[in-house]
């Protein structure tokens, strides 16, 4: 039996050894680093790693922005704080509660996990199901990973980490619960997955484009020099808040459309593309996605009660 035991780890210990997310932090502003991941889907070949992580070096310690999609990849981003700065992690903000922005918890344990309570509810409620997914899709980087619950509530307003004054927006176009966060000092806008950038934007538990696109109005109006988008290239100009509001008006009349003209999902699904999306990653399958998550309740605000339609 030892024999074999010895054998089983030989053999899994390059593997492991290969589980490597090489995270290396760029600075986008003073006292500012941005983890940046690929615009890609989840796949073993990337860990998890298609999300935008940050962190901010304060005066007292630093604040962390979203600790990534597994156990392995929040242990790799506190190697990289630890590459930048000898300041202890004084407390992580976590902009909403899907997994790859939340499965790093594990390694953040030591220090408060701040949420707006909805994202703590919606943790509760669907981290398990979520976690197991990731475990399907890109399997031994998600080793050891488990669902760690938000520990501080987080309320807007402003929180001040020794000279950086983090202006704390708690808005809900993505998920019904969702951070973001603008510096001050900075003017750096953490905006979650509130902005994707030439990424297709993902719909799951949002309550719709209507209350997305208010959400951008709002985040477009804030005195900010550069937006850190969930996922995407930084952006320093209206840009990214312009392809946003296209893409999500652009969802909103196709289903109304298709909606008002009985199409089925197989229809909607199959709908062209403008070619001004076509280059943004995903497109394709993030619209079959949406049109699954949100196409129903276009269909149900055609449907005419019956017991009002007799009443008339």
């Amino acid at each position: 039996m030892r024999w074999m035991l010895l054998l089983f780890m030989s053999l899994s210990l390059p593997a492991l050894a290969d589980l490597d997310y090489s995270l290396k932090p760029r600075q986008i502003a003073e006292d500012t680093w941005l983890l940046e991941g690929s615009t890609d889907n989840f796949a073993k070949a990337n860990g998890g790693n298609i999300v935008n992580t940050s962190f901010i070096v304060t005066e007292l310690g630093v604040v962390v922005i979203d600790t990534g999609p597994s156990k392995r990849y929040g242990e790799a981003m506190r190697k990289a704080i630890a590459s930048i700065t000898d300041k202890p992690v004084i407390e992580v903000l976590l902009t909403h509660h899907h997994p790859d922005h939340v499965l790093g918890n594990q390694a953040f344990t030591d220090v408060p996990i701040g949420a707006l309570a909805g994202t703590t509810e919606l943790l509760h409620q669907q981290g398990d199901a979520m976690a197991e997914n990731l475990y399907r899709l890109v399997g031994d980087w998600m080793r050891g990973t488990e669902v760690v619950l938000p520990t501080r509530t987080l309320t807007p307003g402003v929180r001040s980490f020794g000279d950086h004054d983090l202006r704390l927006l708690g808005l809900g176009g993505h998920t019904g619960a969702d951070l973001a966060i603008l510096d001050q000092k900075t003017g750096v806008l953490f905006a979650g997955d509130l902005v994707f950038y030439q990424r297709a934007l993902t719909t799951p538990n949002s309550p719709g484009p209507a209350v997305w696109l208010a959400d951008i109005a709002t985040l477009q109006g804030l005195p900010w020099t550069l937006i850190v988008p969930g996922h995407g290239p930084v952006g320093s100009d209206q840009q990214p808040f312009e392809q946003m509001r296209d893409y999500l008006t652009w969802l909103d009349q196709l289903m109304r459309d298709g909606a008002a003209n009985g199409s089925d999902m197989a229809e909607m699904i199959r709908s062209l593309i403008p070619e001004r999306f076509t280059g943004i990653t995903l497109s394709r399958y993030e619209l079959i996605r949406s049109v699954s998550h949100l196409y129903p309740r276009y269909e149900r605000g055609q449907m005419t009660r019956v017991d009002s339609a007799a009443d008339k």
